[in-house]
């Protein structure tokens, strides 16, 4: 079988054994144009029915969606035909042949040739006024509108990134109640029992810690302040005993 030649190398070969059918792409957004179905004679002999034309479309027609693959579709397509129709007899190839050439026929209007890229391209790319793909001449309008969404976008957040959007002051606030276990809210006062949600600070060092901490986080004082020490076992001799000193450590006198 020879190798069918397409005006665009971006085509998809729809067909069955049952008939033919062509989808040609647009090289720009991929948008195709479907052929209209032709019913293979070799086949309907064969089978002995007026239609078997199986999933395919009857009519021809413009419809979304990119190709399954880029690139030189006319050398996959004509591999993937080979493989799929090998068992198929030289009268059904030969229609095949035709049915490609109307096909292309058909779709042709459905496409512009750009000069500048040569790409075969749908009404939707094409930039009518310039004479080029939309890729080569954006029509003007269009790049305008998305030139000044995009410098809109970066002001945005060139904006955004020295707004001030929060000014309150920080500082550490209780979440659970030391009273309760609960969370304790944002107020001065646990929302569940009332207790108290203002930060202990530390006598010693000033650092503030939640009401049910007993001593600092950062520098383990005492949160009640420092105890104050018993006083001394003192001696009539003058010598200073630790407390609970039974006898003094100096003159041996009995001190309790």
């Amino acid at each position: 079988m020879s190798m069918m030649q397409a005006f665009t190398k971006n085509y998809t070969n729809n067909s069955t054994d049952a008939g033919f059918q062509f989808t040609f792409h647009c090289d720009c957004c991929g948008d195709g144009y479907k052929s209209s179905f032709i019913e293979s004679e070799t086949y309907k002999k064969r089978k002995k029915t007026s239609f078997l034309g199986k999933s395919a479309g009857l009519a021809g027609g413009l419809f979304g969606g990119k190709a399954a693959t880029a690139g030189n579709a006319a050398e996959r397509g004509s591999s993937i035909s080979n493989e799929r129709f090998d068992g198929q007899p030289p009268e059904w190839h030969k229609e095949h042949e035709q049915a490609f050439a109307k096909a292309q026929n058909e779709s042709k209007q459905h496409f512009h040739r750009c000069p500048h890229c040569n790409k075969y391209v749908c009404d939707h790319c094409w930039n009518e006024d310039a004479g080029l793909c939309t890729g080569c001449a954006p029509r003007q309008e269009v790049y305008v509108a998305a030139a000044a969404a995009g410098a809109m976008k970066r002001n945005i957040d060139d904006k955004a990134s020295t707004a001030v959007v929060w000014d309150g002051k920080i500082e550490s606030k209780v979440t659970i109640c030391s009273t309760c276990g609960k969370p304790a809210g944002t107020g001065k006062f646990c929302s569940n029992c009332g207790a108290s949600n203002d930060m202990k600070e530390c006598p010693k060092c000033g650092t503030k810690n939640a009401p049910s901490v007993r001593f600092c986080n950062n520098c383990g004082g005492n949160m009640q302040g420092e105890a104050p020490a018993p006083p001394s076992a003192g001696c009539p001799c003058g010598h200073s005993n630790p407390p609970g000193t039974r006898f003094c450590g100096g003159c041996g006198n009995k001190l309790q």
